[in-house]
């Protein structure tokens, strides 16, 4: 990838949106040589894995599956939220894979999602105005003056949790955590006691007459590491550039710049300027990528996005990600794959069904509907059959704790019993069984052939 013109630095001299007032300048550069000095978190190899996986979701053979926080906290680094977040991204994984026979990708927005993008600089509560809360990396959600300034030692503070969590993340991937003769343990308590708990067992119970049959006829499973180990892969959005820049470095094999702060990065709606930092950043960096598109993107912006991020047109390197909204999406999504699809660029298409869908319930809780969620999935999936490009993944915010934060599902949540477990930082999640749920419903719709009588209306 041509980046001679391109360094760690350039996005200095572009303007740079969502980025935190800093008090200290001094003290944030202090910060960024001490995280630059520091071990990458991940390592260049694996994010070279990660977009050869992604261009066979590119070309139709694989399927990506990207969710994890809205956004990480401070106060959530224990083993078991960990665990329980990796084990309901397993459980929709071999969901997916078993009914709809294709391998899936498994990225993690974990380990990272410590940034958000905000609105509006500052929010009024009680007439007091304060800086808005910019994620834990930034500032402290307590609405006082205090907790609001952002503080560049945050910066550190996120580096270590995201090496605690990625330190893991492994052992629990690469130490039989994730074996495939244990899917019937990751079926959760709340979960196991519901009919969608049972539809998952018989899923688990296909995989082990699967690996009994192996065995039978004389394959020996027990030393395939696919079936007792998995990849995933980490991603955050690029938001926080200076703590980008000062863990981004040259693979001593390739050459090539690689940032080390996550396998996948991916830039925002509200950063998405072709003359932005963002962008300028994002470009010169080896990693694979991503962009959100809303449903005011034209065909010419995606393009140029294509331009900047992908100039080489490597299957793997980019992936769009859709995020317009259930009652939108069929009339503001074709355009934009039409135009990538026509100009021949190679990207994965993913559909964000969260964002897009969000609204404040009647007791003031900012919500999503599980049926709006399905809704705009179902939609993606038929503009790319009608188009005839492959609906490559979802991107979802989720946790595995049995939380009430979005309405509907298998469990009927509704307005009240949001007040229940309401425990998000920042944007309302999918709870562990109404993932499971989603995860059966795209395995349907990625089981229907080619030609199902899917339309647009």
């Amino acid at each position: 990838m041509a980046t001679s013109s391109w360094h760690p630095d350039s996005w200095r001299s572009f303007p740079a949106a969502q980025q935190p007032d800093w008090p200290d300048l001094d003290s944030l550069r202090e910060v960024g040589k001490t995280l630059s000095e520091l071990p990458p978190l991940v390592f260049a190899g694996e994010s070279r894995n990660l977009q050869s996986q992604l261009g066979e979701v590119c070309r139709g053979e694989a399927f990506l599956l990207q969710a994890g926080d809205c956004a990480e906290s401070f106060s959530d680094l224990t083993a078991d939220l960990i665990r329980d977040k990796l084990r309901v991204i397993l459980q929709m994984s071999v969901v997916l894979t078993y009914s709809a026979g294709m391998p899936v990708v498994k990225v993690g927005r974990i380990a990272g999602q410590f940034a958000k993008p905000r609105s509006s600089p500052t929010e009024t509560v009680d007439e007091v105005e304060l800086p808005s809360f910019r994620g834990h990396i930034i500032n402290d959600p307590v609405f006082t003056a205090d907790a609001r300034v952002p503080q560049a030692e945050r910066l550190i503070a996120a580096y270590h949790q995201a090496s605690a969590t990625l330190n893991l993340l492994r052992a629990f991937t690469k130490g039989g955590f994730a074996d495939l003769q244990q899917v019937h343990s990751w079926n959760q308590e709340f979960v196991a006691s519901s009919p969608l708990g049972q539809r998952y067992e018989q899923v688990a119970s296909g995989i082990d007459a699967a690996l009994r049959f192996m065995k039978a006829c004389g394959f020996a499973s027990e030393h395939e590491p696919k079936l007792h180990t998995v990849n995933l892969y980490t991603s955050h959005e690029a938001l926080l550039l200076d703590y980008e820049e000062a863990l981004t470095r040259i693979d001593s094999l390739t050459g090539d710049w690689y940032n080390c702060s996550a396998h996948m990065l991916w830039v925002g709606e509200r950063t998405r300027q072709h003359d932005g930092a963002h962008l300028e950043f994002l470009r010169g960096v080896n990693n694979p990528l991503a962009c959100k598109l809303g449903p005011t993107a034209t065909p010419e912006e995606a393009l140029g996005i294509c331009d900047i991020l992908n100039p080489d047109r490597i299957p793997g390197r980019l992936t769009l990600i859709s995020r317009m909204g259930a009652s939108k999406i069929a009339e503001a999504l074709p355009p934009l794959v039409e135009a990538v699809r026509d100009a021949e660029h190679p990207v994965v298409w993913a559909c964000d069904p969260m964002h897009g869908n969000t609204f404040t319930s009647s007791i003031g809780r900012k919500t999503r509907h599980f049926d709006d969620i399905c809704a705009e999935i179902n939609a993606f999936f038929a503009v790319h059959r009608a188009l005839g490009t492959h609906p490559g993944g979802i991107h979802l915010e989720l946790t595995g704790e049995n939380v009430t934060e979005c309405l509907g599902g298998s469990s009927e949540l509704d307005h009240l019993d949001l007040e229940e477990r309401y425990e998000t930082v920042c944007d309302p999640r999918l709870n562990a069984s109404q993932s499971l749920d989603l995860a059966f419903r795209v395995a349907e719709l990625l089981t229907e052939k080619r030609n199902s009588p899917l339309t647009l209306e």
